[in-house]
């Protein structure tokens, strides 16, 4: 079905390679439900099949995602003039349900925080990951792909590569400057210290650089900061906290702290108005009960 031609597109494109990796992948997986047909075969009634397929044997969030793939996909072929019409051009998009993510307590964080509080090299890195998620509000691939070049403290701010491979400046405050700075001395002793990236991605942050995380063996990856966070929080709180609730509770803070859209927007690499409502939304009724009683309109009369 074309799927290479697509993928070259994509790349064409410049996507991020995950995005094409999951792109191809959704593809693949529909083309091997499909078997061997023709796009110009399929029609609407086998879209819905497929989509009734997935909402039967996948999360919500999981059907909307491959929809999405396929749809561009389609699209495609459409401005190729391989197809005249997309098949899934009347089959609507499925819903997907909002379940708030919920923010991490301060309670929780400042317990998170104390276990990371030791002087080894495992506890620094770990403690100036955990900053940085909170303090910065940064995406696990964008915080998996740091170099130790991408830090600037004469005006303590990191450079992150969001979607899109956009390069975004995020300013940190002291403590995580402290504890970035006590992991990079630890750091300098690694065995791995002065090695140098080389991948196949040349926008790749790494690329040409130093790796800023580091583990037993070698360069940590996105995954592997995935999982010390999951391992620390366990340990910690008895119960795994996820990146990207980091990330929710950070956006949460900072809205609850009076940032203004526009503000959150920049520092959290956001393109549309409706992610600063979505982040943090599981917290925004305490936010409104907060304003309410700042304001005080009742004791007015």
């Amino acid at each position: 079905m074309a799927i290479r031609s697509f993928e070259r597109h994509l790349r064409i494109k410049n996507l991020a390679p995950n995005t094409i990796s999951t792109y191809v992948k959704h593809l693949t997986w529909f083309a091997r439900w499909a078997g061997p047909v023709d796009a110009a075969q399929l029609t609407r009634e086998r879209m819905e099949d497929y989509i009734a397929h997935l909402q039967a044997t996948t999360r919500p969030a999981t059907v909307a995602n491959r929809y999405r793939s396929l749809q561009q996909f389609f699209k495609w072929l459409v401005d190729e003039e391989e197809l005249d019409t997309s098949p899934l051009a009347k089959v609507a998009r499925p819903k997907v349900p909002e379940i708030p993510v919920p923010v991490v307590s301060d309670a929780d964080l400042q317990t998170l925080l104390k276990s990371v509080a030791g002087k080894g090299f495992e506890d620094r890195r770990d403690n100036a990951i955990l900053r940085l998620f909170l303090d910065c509000g940064v995406r696990l691939d964008e915080i998996g792909r740091l170099a130790v070049e991408s830090l600037d403290f004469d005006v303590d701010q990191v450079v992150v590569w969001g979607k899109g491979r956009r390069p975004r400046i995020v300013p940190f405050d002291e403590k995580t400057g402290q504890a970035l700075e006590r992991y990079l001395r630890e750091r300098a002793r690694h065995s791995w210290a002065g090695k140098v990236f080389m991948g196949d991605d040349p926008d790749d942050p790494r690329e040409g650089n130093h790796p800023l995380w580091l583990g037993a063996r070698g360069w940590l990856t996105p995954s592997g900061v995935y999982q010390l966070v999951k391992r620390r929080s366990r340990d910690a709180l008895g119960k795994p906290v996820h990146p990207h609730q980091l990330r929710h509770t950070a956006a949460h803070q900072h809205a609850a702290a009076g940032m203004s859209e526009t503000d959150l927007m920049r520092i959290f690499g956001w393109r549309s108005s409706e992610m600063p409502k979505r982040y943090g939304s599981s917290a925004a009724d305490e936010r409104a009960r907060e304003a309410k009683r700042r304001l005080g309109l009742g004791n007015r009369l």
